[in-house]
């Protein structure tokens, strides 16, 4: 049975997976930094597959040892989803208004942390031919007002998992754009937004996902609502 961590898996996005992937059989070692909302999310997961909750911040050294002792525990790390993420201000503000520990948290979560899980993972990564996907943002490489601390972090994140791709060619990386999605990261970001309760649901977007995992194409970007049109 394949294993897969998942960080930012309490609600959202990386719920949605967590539970895709475990609906298809996989043993997923989830990750989110509030304990009692990721184990209260876990225990309302369906699916063959097991989902195991280990609790904390993945700016944290020691959390991300346990996240790979965990997958390793249960047979090995065949993928890993780079999904946790924060806004380093909420609301989002100008760049001229932007925290700089705002800015400091964003690049440490979004880029940083990414990378030493990859760092921490990688031998096994290695030795099972598994994948890294991060999930990444169109503000990573548009200008939106108020969106440049984020998408600063984001892009980090993109040029990180580019040259990781030429790096380490036995292991598939991805890199993808989930698009428009209501989430709570997305209200804190802009809150009162009257438009935010037409944004599709992040399940919509777990087949894009799932369907890179299962037919391993090459490494690179995507973007999820591509990969839904090709799909149909």
């Amino acid at each position: 049975m394949p294993v897969a961590i998942v960080t930012g898996a309490s609600r959202g996005l990386g719920l949605a997976l967590a539970a895709g992937l475990a609906a298809r059989g996989w043993e997923v070692v989830a990750d989110a930094r509030s304990g009692p909302a990721l184990r209260s999310a876990v225990a309302r997961l369906p699916g063959p597959g097991r989902v195991r909750a280990v609790p904390g911040d993945v700016t944290d050294a020691g959390h991300r040892s346990r996240l790979v002792a965990a997958a390793m525990a249960a047979g090995g790390v065949d993928l890993l989803v780079n999904n946790a993420s924060v806004l380093g201000a909420e609301p989002l503000v100008p760049l001229a208004d932007h925290p700089l520990t705002g800015l400091r948290a964003a690049l440490e979560t979004n880029a940083v942390a990414p990378l030493a899980l990859v760092q921490e993972a990688l031998p096994h990564l290695r030795a099972a031919g598994g994948a890294v996907l991060s999930v990444t943002s169109d503000a990573a490489v548009e200008a939106y007002p108020t969106w440049g601390g984020y998408g600063a972090s984001k892009a980090a994140l993109e040029r990180l998992c580019a040259v990781l791709a030429v790096e380490e060619p036995a292991v598939r990386v991805w890199w993808v754009d989930p698009g428009d999605m209501r989430t709570a990261m997305y209200e804190a970001a802009v809150p009162g937004d009257p438009d935010a309760a037409a944004r599709p649901d992040p399940a919509g977007v777990v087949p894009a996902l799932l369907r890179l995992v299962a037919e391993r194409p090459a490494s690179g970007r995507y973007l999820a609502g591509a990969l839904l049109e090709a799909a149909r």
